[in-house]
């Protein structure tokens, strides 16, 4: 049976709610080790370290590590025309909401021939991670894929584990979808050596290093990602998913059960939470879970998952209170079913995807609603977001000056660089109005 939380009757402090928040026991730190082996590994041996460990990891010796272009095309003309449809579709919205997060370049007159411009200029190469463990997610490469060639990524890799079920290939679904968005750099590798991999390359495949690694994927993974950060960019620490909803008594106790379960069929270390002021609605959803616990399909997954400390019922005295122990959670995936979505809405600060009102369910999300399913996890809604457009954007000031509007702020640049005790920088100002000798 899910744990009950109850903090009727509190008015818990922030550092308290934070305390409160369960959390599942994932160390990122413990598999960092294991992590810089594979990564160093991968440095000193190349390919045939990615074959060893995916030998060792993943079950199967891949016979190609960089996917030929007969493997893609037979995986496209293989995809079924229902997953096709739903796939183009999918696409077609995530191209359309990702087109809204880049920004324009906008420049800012801020004294007769002075201007700052503020450009947004795309990274030229990234590595995108597409997970192969559990379940095959074709989706995530549209999420990570349509947002990058948006923001105008002009060199796009992509890796997946080999598939035992399939002789050593990246999942045919995964490869058609790629071979749908016109990605035709495509590696068979897996976990932190995928990752150490994108940041040092591998010379002997043609893979040169990536800017940025973005894609969710295990705790080693996670790991990978931490240790090369510097080397290269990363979007987040991706680990298991999470869902939190925010119900009162108007909620359908059915839906709610369901929503909490479409999540914890990921992982037995996914988070599902119920935050409420209605215990009629907090025992309802708790007997549907016990019947849907038994009846669907991944049973075991879900039922460690709902059963895990990570997982609960929250009971609070009102919709304020849940608000504030959903921004203390900093949920991943938050649906709002109350009667007012609305002025709850307003009281959130932190979380990955919103979803408001009964009809937006967060595997709304996970497909085809267009906005992206790639989204911190682990409570780091409250301190970063998902991935979009922006992802793969650096912003850049453009300053130009004018001689005289330079000549109209040297004085200031002098007095500023005496106050700091750098007077070079004052004199690299004086000297464009010094006649030479």
């Amino acid at each position: 049976m899910i744990q009950t939380i109850d903090l009727r009757g509190t008015r818990p402090t922030p550092a308290e709610l934070l305390a409160a928040v369960p959390r599942a026991l994932t160390d990122v730190t413990a598999a960092s080790d294991v992590a810089a082996e594979l990564i160093d590994d991968v440095r000193a041996r190349g390919e045939d370290a990615l074959r060893d460990q995916a030998e060792r990891l993943d079950r199967v010796r891949p016979s190609h590590v960089r996917v030929p272009a007969s493997h893609v095309t037979e995986a496209l003309a293989g995809l079924d025309p229902t997953v096709r449809t739903a796939i183009e579709e999918t696409i077609r919205r995530v191209r359309i909401a990702s087109a809204a997060q880049v920004p324009p370049q906008v420049t800012t007159t801020i004294a007769d021939g002075a201007t700052i411009t503020q450009r947004w200029q795309p990274i030229n190469r990234v590595g995108l991670y597409v997970p192969g463990g559990k379940a095959v997610y074709p989706s995530s490469v549209v999420m990570n894929v349509v947002p990058a060639q948006i923001a105008g990524v002009s060199s796009i890799a992509l890796a997946s584990p080999p598939q035992s079920d399939f002789d050593g290939r990246v999942h045919p679904t995964i490869l058609a979808v790629a071979s749908l968005l016109g990605i035709d750099e495509i590696y068979a590798m897996g976990g932190a050596g995928a990752v150490g991999a994108f940041a040092y390359g591998v010379p002997g495949l043609g893979l040169d290093p990536v800017q940025l690694v973005t894609g969710p994927g295990n705790v080693y993974v996670a790991a990978a990602k931490r240790l090369v950060r510097g080397v290269t960019g990363i979007d987040s620490e991706a680990g298991p998913t999470d869902i939190l909803v925010i119900a009162d008594e108007t909620a359908d106790p059915r839906i709610v059960a369901a929503d909490l379960v479409s999540q914890a069929e990921h992982d037995e270390l996914a988070a599902a939470m119920l935050v409420t002021d209605s215990a009629e609605l907090a025992d309802a959803v708790a007997l549907h879970l016990v019947d849907l616990m038994q009846s669907t399909t991944h049973s075991i997954r879900v039922t460690a998952s709902l059963n895990g400390r990570q997982s609960g019922i929250v009971l609070v005295d009102d919709l304020n209170a849940a608000a504030a122990f959903s921004n203390a959670f900093g949920p991943e995936h938050l649906e709002i079913q109350t009667s007012d979505p609305d002025a709850v809405l307003a009281l959130i600060e932190n979380a990955g995807a919103i979803f408001l009102g009964p009809h937006s369910p967060v595997s709304l999300g996970d497909y085809v609603a267009g906005s992206n399913h790639v989204l911190p996890t682990g409570g780091q809604a409250r301190f970063s977001s998902g991935l979009g457009a922006y992802t793969f954007l650096r912003p850049q000031q453009v300053v130009t000056y004018s001689r005289e509007a330079l000549r109209e702020v040297a004085d200031h640049i002098a007095a500023l660089s005496t106050a700091e005790a750098l007077p070079a920088h004052g004199d690299a100002v004086t000297a464009r109005f010094t006649t030479a000798l």
